[in-house]
């Protein structure tokens, strides 16, 4: 695994503006349904704060209309081949750009035009291979009809995992793609996009390529697989779940490709968007704060409780979780640990929604902890930020986590976090040792561990001093997209030279 620094490369000419193109299935404020629409709506903001030229291109799904942003028909066409059949697109953008980014949207309604983007209440479309087939496919064409040369073109998990491919077979030739390399960044290994044999019909690739060293898994095809063979580089969202998914444990089935590309695979942080979650200025919160006016967040502390009808216990922290509900972000071992901590000396409020099972057992676990713990099965942004910035502590017992957005806003807020030692996680929260550190961590994953690093960071509460240097600590710290841009900057530098440097590129 390589390991990209900011700073820490200087083989580029920074002067030097390229051509960015994030193909992606959803981004803010267009769609969202996780948080890879985070990042496809803030980080091609902040590159372009670099100098670069960033395009983004979505679907232009029904929840894209009723965001009410307004959208102007560039009049292009596209000829999209899909299996034996050529379907007509129309290229759609957004009126103004986006802090210097180009939006555009491909409009085909018997795909697009729907409730949900991926599923609906049976599950999962069953045409999501020709969905996202078409739209890999309508991306490639886009280039050639606008004759935009994109330096790089930034793909994001299974549903574009179809570009890198096209890029070095059916589109190789193509003057606008010559001098151009793919990324491919895997927001999550576990949704990979797999689909029967006979979607290979859609693709118009070769049957050659339906193979154990192609885009063939375990005889299906596997959109995500084929982005991570064909792309110039892989990346994922932190450095140490890019090492976890070269395990066995953590690779679902693609632990083994991965280690044969370690040489081209980079974990870059994700970001936060510190225009939307910051204290001193938050629109949700009816008090705001600075890192010095920790008082404040004690009033929005007493407020929170008081309208979550929890009983104040005195010099007892307050535990917020705001999560999914189910067993990837830990809540198997939770359950396990829940009456244990609640019988110690603090008050826990669980903003969220997932499986029935712990619907009815945190409901259950209420009615009988009722003056300590407040359960709210649904999401409410505002509560949510409002959570973040009046908890003392933030609790992620996840499995698995490939970057995690909560630990990073909680910090933002000076709430603590406590969480399993796991990819993203790990990378982000650094156990207080009295001076340094900014959370408290646990590496087994059980209701035991869990419990004995909720102890440790109950204990520093009751010390005034110590508690007020570890918030400091976590408000300090800086998971910027800037930060995170300027890694995306080294690496697109150097696969602009290495394209350079490759004969007849």
């Amino acid at each position: 695994m390589i390991q990209i620094g900011w700073g820490n490369y200087k083989g580029w000419d920074d002067t030097v503006t390229m051509k960015i193109l994030f193909p992606v299935s959803e981004a803010v404020p267009f769609a969202k349904t996780g948080g890879l629409a985070d990042v496809a709506g803030t980080l091609p903001q902040a590159l372009a704060r670099l100098g670069h030229e960033v395009y983004t291109v979505l679907p232009l799904y029904r929840h894209v209309r009723n965001t009410g942003v307004g959208l102007n028909s560039t009049r292009l066409k596209l000829s999209v081949p899909l299996g034996n059949q050529v379907l007509s697109a129309e290229v759609w953008e957004a009126q103004t750009p986006s802090n210097g980014v180009h939006q555009y949207f491909i409009q085909y309604d018997p795909f697009f035009d729907r409730a949900e983007l991926y599923h609906n209440a049976e599950g999962d479309y069953r045409d999501n291979d020709q969905r996202f087939t078409f739209f890999c496919r309508a991306v490639m064409e886009l280039g050639i009809t606008l004759g935009q040369s994109w330096d790089i073109i930034h793909c994001h998990d299974w549903h574009t995992g179809l570009i890198p491919v096209y890029l070095k077979t059916l589109y190789a030739h193509e003057t606008v793609y010559r001098h151009c390399r793919s990324v491919i960044t895997i927001h999550n290994l576990a949704y990979q996009g797999l689909f029967p044999r006979e979607s290979m019909s859609y693709t118009g690739l070769p049957d050659s390529l339906f193979s154990a060293e192609g885009v063939e898994f375990w005889g299906r095809l596997n959109f995500l697989k084929s982005g991570l063979i064909f792309a110039d580089w892989i990346n994922t969202v932190s450095p140490t779940y890019a090492r976890e998914i070269q395990t066995a444990e953590l690779g679902h089935g693609l632990d083994g490709v991965l280690r044969q590309r370690k040489h081209e695979l980079s974990g870059i942080l994700n970001g936060l968007d510190y225009t939307i979650w910051n204290p001193q200025n938050d629109p949700f919160l009816p008090i705001h704060f600075q890192p010095h006016e920790l008082e404040r967040k004690q009033e929005l502390k007493a407020e929170l409780m008081e309208e979550q009808r929890i009983f104040a216990i005195k010099d007892a922290p307050l535990v917020g979780m705001i999560s999914r509900l189910d067993e990837q972000k830990g809540l198997d071992i939770l359950a396990e640990a829940a009456e244990t901590l609640l019988n110690l000396n603090m008050h826990l409020i669980i903003l969220g929604t997932g499986t029935r099972k712990f619907h009815e057992y945190f409901l259950h676990l209420k009615s009988k902890f009722a003056r300590k713990l407040a359960v709210n099965l649904a999401f409410n942004n505002e509560l949510a930020h409002r959570i973040y910035a009046a908890s003392d502590m933030f609790l992620m017992p996840s499995r698995f986590e490939p970057c995690g957005l909560g630990q990073l806003i909680a910090m933002r807020y000076g709430t603590i976090p406590i969480v399993r030692h796991t990819g993203g996680l790990a990378d982000t929260v650094i156990e207080f040792d009295g001076k340094q550190g900014n959370g408290f961590c646990f590496q087994e994953y059980s209701g035991h561990a869990l419990v004995n690093a909720a102890r440790r960071a109950f204990d520093l509460y009751q010390d005034k001093d110590a508690w007020q240097k570890v918030v400091h600590n976590a408000m300090q710290a800086d998971f910027s997209w800037e930060r995170a841009a300027g890694e995306y900057h080294v690496l697109y530098h150097r696969l602009r030279e290495a394209a350079a440097a490759t004969p007849g590129a």
